[in-house]
């Protein structure tokens, strides 16, 4: 393995040695993560607090939402073990997703007003900025607190079948913890397998046919902590800024192409609704297992492609994000018009 580039094989590459951090900070994730979620589906346990269906939704039956509750103790668990020798942004970020996970876990049991959500998620991408400071200055870490707001809103917005939210934190922040290693920043690569170790132990639960539901006490700070990696990673030089954004792209193209949509058309953007592209595919037939299975390809495919396109020029690395524009424009075309025949389909006959 002396040859081999850094990006397929990290440890064959001799940058950085692992540390047994690396390997003890997903397996406690893991196993917290499992136990807290497993308690948290237990009808006899004080998070058992139920996700009732509406027209809105894509299930049928009460399901408990607190899974977040379980993803983010093995965050927690991953963040105790790493805090000895962690970097102070790593620790901000851990400490900003549990912020905002007490946040959504009270709006999961009391539902909070959308402007007190908000000034929350901008007061806590505020103080990670401040922690941070990029180095390209402040007018840049303005778009940053908006991004950060914008990661954390869209995965909500895109957590709402099973097995989905899920795999989009174990696939995105596997793919951040793979980079990292490759990059030589263990920290960051212990941080990101915790959190990617701390899903997989929800998924277990979360995977159709689900027993619980995520909620914003998960989805939420799993979307703040994307991006703050994310940043982290391109201040320490691990990767470009497009990196993240490629490996989050599913997420980021569905909720900002729908979002749009819908303020085009004049609706309330915060209020839940079943256009995203996703739930189109569920409710066209795919059901929550195929198109969880569909979206993990492309998850796949995403992070793979971005792993592989950091060694490229500027120049191929241009042609690559070109060519996964067009990738989401077909795919969308393509359910979109399929849609469209369902609808009609479905349409009361004369």
């Amino acid at each position: 393995w002396a040859g081999a580039p850094a990006w397929i094989w990290p440890m064959a590459c001799g940058r950085r040695s692992m540390g047994p951090e690396l390997l003890l900070v997903p397996a406690v994730a893991f196993a917290v993560a499992w136990a807290v979620t497993w308690l948290c589906c237990r009808p006899g346990s004080w998070l058992h607090f139920l996700d009732q269906p509406n027209e809105r939704s894509l299930h049928v039956k009460p399901t408990p939402r607190t899974g977040g509750v379980g993803v983010m103790a093995g965050v927690l668990a991953a963040g105790l073990v790493l805090a000895p020798g962690a970097a102070p942004t790593l620790l901000a970020a851990v400490g900003g997703g549990l912020a905002l996970a007490a946040v959504g876990l009270v709006d999961d049991r009391r539902s909070l007003s959308a402007r007190w959500r908000l000034v929350a998620q901008l007061l806590v991408a505020a103080v990670f900025l401040a922690l941070l400071r990029p180095a390209a200055g402040w007018a840049f870490g303005l778009l940053c607190v908006v991004g950060l707001v914008w990661m954390a809103n869209l995965y909500n917005f895109m957590d709402g079948s099973d097995g989905l939210a899920g795999g989009m934190a174990l696939f995105g922040f596997g793919t951040l913890a793979w980079a990292a290693l490759a990059a030589g920043q263990p920290g960051l690569a212990a941080l990101g397998a915790g959190i990617a170790a701390a899903a997989l132990g929800f998924l277990c639960f979360n995977f159709h046919p689900a027993r619980i539901f995520m909620g914003d006490s998960g989805s939420v700070p799993l979307g703040f902590m994307a991006g703050a990696l994310g940043l982290a990673g391109h201040e320490a030089g691990s990767w470009p800024l497009w990196f993240p954004l490629l490996v989050f792209s599913p997420f980021i193209a569905d909720a900002t192409v729908t979002l749009l949509r819908r303020a085009l058309r004049g609706e309330k953007i915060w209020q839940a609704h079943r256009t995203h592209y996703y739930q189109r595919l569920v409710r066209m037939g795919f059901g929550h297992r195929g198109t969880a299975l569909a979206a993990y390809a492309l998850m796949a495919a995403a992070g793979g492609s971005a792993v592989a396109g950091l060694p490229l020029g500027f120049s191929l690395q241009c042609v690559m994000i070109t060519m996964w524009i067009f990738v989401y424009m077909i795919l969308g075309w393509l359910i979109d018009r399929a849609w469209r025949r369902f609808e009609a389909a479905e349409a009361p006959r004369p």
